[in-house]
Parts: structure tokens; sequence; C-alpha cells
């Protein structure tokens, strides 16, 4: 049986994040499971910003790979940050990169995402927990023919809620391992 790999990376650059501590829980949870996990920052992948001059003028290297890893793997597991109310613009950068069809996929959209499977969470020191930001990652990811699972993990107050990089016991520690299980449920294997 073929093993299931999921691509974790949170949308946040800030060193000491609390969505990469966050991210980093989820993705040990998903090891522990047996599943492959490939963890990648995004500070890695210094994407222009998109916009249609930009792609016209040549796909760049970097949104190639970043978008070569997005579709070698079954699933995602994405930590956001709110900013203003919706996802940092680093994310969204990404995403929307990562979506464009290259090469023979010109006039067919999201093969990256098309058939695979999310779970999202975010962590935030205020009282909300990052969920707006989630409503519209949770819209940007099915608009791209993702299927993002009903669980979602929020952890309020963050700079109260982990102990270095430990989440510390709650309901969002709670409720990480089942956002997990339910990823791995649903994630369909590649051949």
């Amino acid at each position: 049986m073929q093993e299931i790999r999921l691509l974790a990376v949170a949308g946040s650059q800030r060193v000491g994040s609390f969505n990469q501590r966050l991210l980093d829980r989820a993705a040990s949870l998903a090891r522990e499971a047996g599943v492959e996990v490939t963890q990648i920052r995004l500070s890695d992948f210094p994407l222009p910003l998109y916009t249609p001059q930009a792609e016209a003028s040549g796909f760049p290297e970097v949104a190639s790979e970043l978008k070569a890893l997005f579709a070698r793997h079954d699933g995602f597991l994405i930590a956001s940050p709110e900013y203003n109310g919706s996802v940092s613009a680093a994310l969204k950068n990404a995403l929307d990169w990562v979506s464009r069809p290259t090469g023979a996929e010109e006039g067919t959209a999201f093969s990256a995402f098309r058939g695979k499977v999310a779970g999202i969470m975010s962590a935030s020191p205020g009282p909300f927990g990052g969920i707006r930001g989630l409503q519209h990652l949770r819209q940007i990811l099915g608009t791209l023919h993702t299927l993002v699972v009903t669980e979602q993990v929020v952890v309020p107050f963050a700079d109260k809620a982990f102990d270095g990089d430990v989440l510390l016991d709650g309901p969002p520690a709670q409720f990480l391992p089942v956002l997990v299980r339910r990823v791995i449920q649903l994630a369909p294997i590649s051949a």
C-alpha cells in the first residue's frame, strides 16, 4: 500500500511564529500516525508578487519548485495567521502561484490542488484564535478544488497557549489530533 504524503506549510514567516509551532505539532502527530510529512517554510521560497504580467514574463523557477511540492502530496496541513481578518499575503501569494497552469497543463487549472484534502488551523494572541482568517482560507482552498475538512483548530491567546514549542493542554491540544486524523482518513493516496 502506498504511503500517504502530506505537505505542511505555515502562512507566517515570523521567527517564533505561533502558527509554525502549531503546524509543527500537527506534523508530528501525522508522523506518529505513520504518514510521510514534508514541512516547508514559505521564507525558503522567495516568490515575486503574483500578477498576470509577472507570470507572462516567465514562470519563476521557485514557483515551479513550490508547485511541484504541492503536486507530489496527497493533502495539506496549513496553519495561517490572521492578518486583518484574512490570510497572510505570503500564503495567498504562494497559493496563487501554485494554482497557475504551466507547460502541458495549459487550459487546466488547480492541478496541484484538485481532489486533495486540507486541514487548516490558526493561532493568534487575540481572543478569536484566527478564525476569521480560516474562513477565507477555507474559501480559497475550496475554489482551488481542495476538500477542506470540517474540523479546524484555533488557538486563542496563543501567547499563553504554548510553553516554548509545546502546545499546552486545553481544547486546541485536544482537537488537533482529531483534525490530523480526519485529514489522514480523507487523503487520496497517489499512485
